[in-house]
């Protein structure tokens, strides 16, 4: 890792479509590659929690998010080469392994803006193509003829065979592509009788933020596959064939001003007056001030954050606190109930509260949550941690009583709700984004809305996303609930590309400590 820019061996991973076999192949070559003494660092594109934390596991080290949608060009390569220096060894080589999303091409219009291959082209990443061979023979040959020359400007390394049948089937798939593509077949992936991954939804299943129980059990047989199967040696020298990556002057991202890919402007609702886009103030930094205690549920109903945005709060000036709502007794001691008393400010992520509904609606702490609400605790809630807030969930006939802040039942439904990236203006006060502000995140939940009485007006006025579907008179697409310092929405944002929310976070933090310590002293 010298040189004029960055040198660092490095692949992405994609295939022809979602169900391609890229995240086998990634997992297991991460791991592989582990298992022979180099430190691999995994980045997911997209924005995604499931994959990053099977990468994460598979490697040993925390996956990064990277998405052009979120970030310019040289904030991606900015964060790219940060994280790789971040976990960079003296003396033991590191490589990147990049795991693209859906189809290579695929993006957010016929242009394939945001997709993985422009940002293969931004960090300058050799492509290992996975190639989903199943009742297919010669043709295999011209879709990799396609795959060459449909874009310029990236370097496929070398190709997988997936889903190979026989022996013979192999043979035949492998000479038609040498002999009418240049490109290398690094190994061939025997079809197998049952998927290696747990699958949930649209992709891997997990329990939990543990995963699987038998994950490492799962990892370990996929790293098996790639030594058995793949030429590990011309992957590497694949990856270390990787030309050195130029970095440009770092700067502050700001994705707001990049409108290109958004049709249509946020419309805001009749009763909230228009106000111009307005971009995120410059960050200041912490200062020597006290750092407030901010808390984040991490446990199976909730455990969907960002390591960047952690890292956010942090280096705003924040000591984080790790929560518990669903526990078994050894995680909820006296420790815990220290924890939950001590709070200045409280994050309820995304994650899977719908498996969790008879334990959520038991814990204790739920009333303990609306008091500090109404106290004006700031508290900020993505997704999960909106219908946490809610009056409850429904769910197979079932109902499942939950915080009551805002009236509205989060209602489960067996096909997405929302799903993608989501953008919109926001046209509310709050403690975390300034109105005016374009903000960017996406969405992922299979619960939409049923509202006790009138859909109130959104704080997110949507142009792109379903987020909570029609709110406001007359209606237009919303997301986001405000009440007293909370805001409770579908969206979820990556900290980078929204820069002033953990400033803002922190800030309303210290103000709530203030307030606490100013009543206490009286």
């Amino acid at each position: 890792m010298s040189g004029p820019g960055l040198s660092a061996p490095r692949l992405c991973v994609s295939a022809l479509s979602g169900g391609g076999g890229k995240t086998l192949l990634s997992l297991g070559l991460a791991r592989a590659l582990r298992g022979r003494g180099l430190t691999v660092k995994t980045f997911k594109k997209g924005p995604d929690y499931i994959d990053a934390a099977w990468l994460g596991l598979a490697s040993g080290l925390p996956a990064t998010n990277l998405d052009p949608f979120f970030l310019s060009a040289s904030a991606l390569r900015d964060l790219f080469a940060r994280s790789l220096k971040a976990v960079h060894v003296p003396g033991r080589e590191t490589l990147a392994l990049l795991e693209g999303n859906r189809g290579l091409f695929d993006g957010l219009d016929v242009a394939g803006s945001c997709s993985t291959a422009e940002l293969a082209r931004i960090l300058a990443c050799p492509v290992l193509f996975s190639l989903d061979c199943t009742k297919m023979t010669r043709t295999a040959a011209a879709l990799v003829q396609g795959l060459l020359a449909f874009e310029p400007g990236l370097h496929f390394c070398g190709v997988v065979l997936n889903q190979v049948g026989s022996a013979r089937h192999e043979g035949i798939v492998r000479r038609a592509i040498e002999a009418h593509t240049d490109l290398p077949v690094l190994g061939a992936l025997p079809r197998l009788e049952g998927n290696p991954l747990p699958e949930r939804h649209m992709g891997i299943a997990s329990s939990g933020h543990w995963l699987a129980e038998d994950a490492e059990a799962r990892l370990e047989r996929m790293a098996a596959l790639m030594r058995g199967h793949l030429d590990l040696d011309a992957v590497l020298a694949a990856a270390c064939a990787a030309p050195p990556l130029s970095l440009d002057t770092l700067e502050t991202p700001e994705p707001q001003t990049r409108t290109e890919v958004i049709s249509g402007t946020a419309a805001a609702p009749s009763d909230v007056t228009p106000v111009p886009p307005k971009l995120c103030p410059p960050v200041s930094g912490a200062g020597s001030e006290v750092r407030p205690r901010i808390g984040y549920v991490r446990d199976a109903a909730f455990w969907f954050y960002y390591a960047e945005n952690l890292l956010a709060l942090e280096d705003a000036g924040a000591e984080l606190l790790e929560l518990r709502l669903v526990s078994d007794d050894a995680d909820d001691g006296p420790e815990q109930d220290a924890r939950w008393q001590s709070l200045d400010g409280l994050w309820l992520g995304g994650g899977f509260p719908e498996d969790c509904g008879p334990e959520l609606s038991r814990s204790p702490r739920l009333p303990l949550i609306v008091r500090l609400a109404q106290q004006g605790l700031p508290v900020y809630a993505e997704c999960g941690g909106f219908m946490l807030l809610s009056e409850g969930i429904e769910r197979d006939k079932a109902f499942w009583p939950m915080c009551g802040l805002f009236p509205v039942r989060a209602s489960f439904c067996p096909r997405p709700q929302g799903l993608g990236y989501l953008a919109g203006r926001v046209v509310a006060d709050n403690p975390f984004f300034p109105v005016g502000l374009e903000l960017r995140g996406h969405e992922f939940h299979y619960s939409r809305c049923r509202w006790q009485g009138e859909a109130p007006a959104p704080a997110l006025a949507l142009s792109r996303g379903q987020g909570m579907g029609l709110m406001g008179t007359p209606p237009h697409k919303g997301d986001g609930l405000t009440r007293w310092r909370v805001w409770a929405a579908y969206a979820h944002i990556f900290a980078p590309a929204v820069p002033c929310w953990a400033p803002n976070f922190v800030s309303a933090a210290r103000q709530y400590r203030k307030e606490k310590e100013l009543c206490a002293s009286r």
